[in-house]
């Protein structure tokens, strides 16, 4: 029997909580929603085309710019496919520095999509308190790198810059006082009676729907998804001693304390790099070279796959990178909006599951 659609109510654009301009257009009845379209197009930077032809040093900067929120991933993954085509070694301490930025990395973009998150369900103060929060992270990502946002701070081979003895010490000084202010974040979060008339079964999907739909990342963890974070197939977060956060609700309360989670996750690894920090150089050398090679990283929404093809002198002859956002939106708008009760919390739904629109329309 054919469903009977009132209306058609697009939204986006621009929309006063979307970060980046994408639109969808949810057919309803009533304040059901009964289907999604997602229309994305609207910042193609065409930056894989740009890639092509140019020398890795080049297209280093460029990854960055794919996204600004997860910068340093993409020149983690970048960095260490060109290692990977051609065979480079990278010492211990620079392996753990990595670690330590990846991770402040992960920190500010999961801050951030809480920070829009609760502004969308119209919880300013708490979201103000994250956003703020979020300004600690990035002066200890400054603190190390010389850059809040792109950092070009991993080359192949290392990193560029070490850390210093002082500047390690005031980093754990910060951290405690970050991870103290989260605590109480999460405690609102947590018993907040708004947050869950707004979040506690709202955009439900299950285990078997995100595996269906591919999801990755801390949205795929939300739904009880194992096996789900590359880091734990990464031989330094492996050293490390690394465990996935998982929680089994699927709802966009359970998408939202995964991410708090994994921000305390992301200080505890964080210490212990700067704990255990091996000694030794944080540069190895080497030269990259002709191959071809599919790499994937840990973003903070989820696997993070480059593809690249290089000649002799290092140049990128062909490159195609999947993003993790694209499977998340999709699972959003088929499975999380799909029968949402209610059309007010579409707009949540979807951040809940934090959209890089950028990352998409490279």
């Amino acid at each position: 029997m054919k469903k009977t659609v009132d209306v058609s109510i697009p939204l986006g654009p621009v929309h006063p909580c979307w970060k980046e301009p994408v639109r969808l257009k949810c057919e309803t009845a009533g304040e059901r929603v009964l289907r999604t379209e997602v229309e994305l197009g609207y910042m193609k930077k065409g930056i894989e085309r740009i890639m092509r032809g140019r020398p890795w040093q080049e297209v280093m900067f460029l990854a960055e710019r794919v996204c600004g929120i997860c910068s340093v991933i993409h020149n983690m993954v970048f960095i260490e496919a060109m290692e990977e085509i051609s065979a480079i070694a990278v010492p211990p301490r620079a392996a753990y520095l990595r670690v330590v930025v990846n991770e402040l990395d992960r920190m500010a973009s999961h801050i951030l999509a809480n920070f829009s998150y609760c502004y969308t369900i119209e919880h300013e103060t708490l979201a103000m308190y994250l956003l703020n929060t979020r300004e600690t992270v990035l002066d200890n990502l400054e603190r190390i790198t010389g850059s809040r946002i792109n950092t070009a701070y991993m080359i192949p081979g290392g990193v560029r810059f070490d850390l210093l003895p002082e500047d390690a010490a005031a980093m754990l000084a910060d951290l405690r006082e970050v991870e103290d202010k989260m605590r109480r974040y999460t405690g609102i979060f947590e018993t907040g009676p708004l947050i869950a008339l707004r979040s506690k079964g709202i955009g439900v999907m299950s285990r078997e729907e995100a595996i269906r739909a591919h999801t990755v990342g801390p949205t795929a963890r939300a739904s009880g998804v194992e096996d789900s974070d590359l880091r734990l197939r990464h031989p330094t977060y492996r050293e490390l001693g690394f465990t996935q956060v998982t929680r089994t609700e699927g709802d966009n309360f359970a998408r939202i304390m995964v991410r708090f989670q994994e921000v305390f996750q992301s200080i505890d690894l964080i210490r212990k790099c700067i704990e255990t920090l091996p000694e030794g150089p944080i540069r190895g050398g080497g030269l990259c070279r002709a191959g071809e090679v599919s790499y994937g990283g840990e973003a903070p929404r989820g696997e993070l796959t480059y593809s690249i093809k290089t000649d002799e002198y290092g140049r990128v002859v062909d490159i195609a990178i999947r993003t993790p956002s694209i499977m998340n939106i999709e699972a959003c708008a088929h499975s999380m909006i799909r029968d949402v009760t209610s059309i007010a919390d579409v707009t949540s739904t979807f951040i809940s599951s934090d959209p890089c629109i950028a990352c998409n329309e490279r």
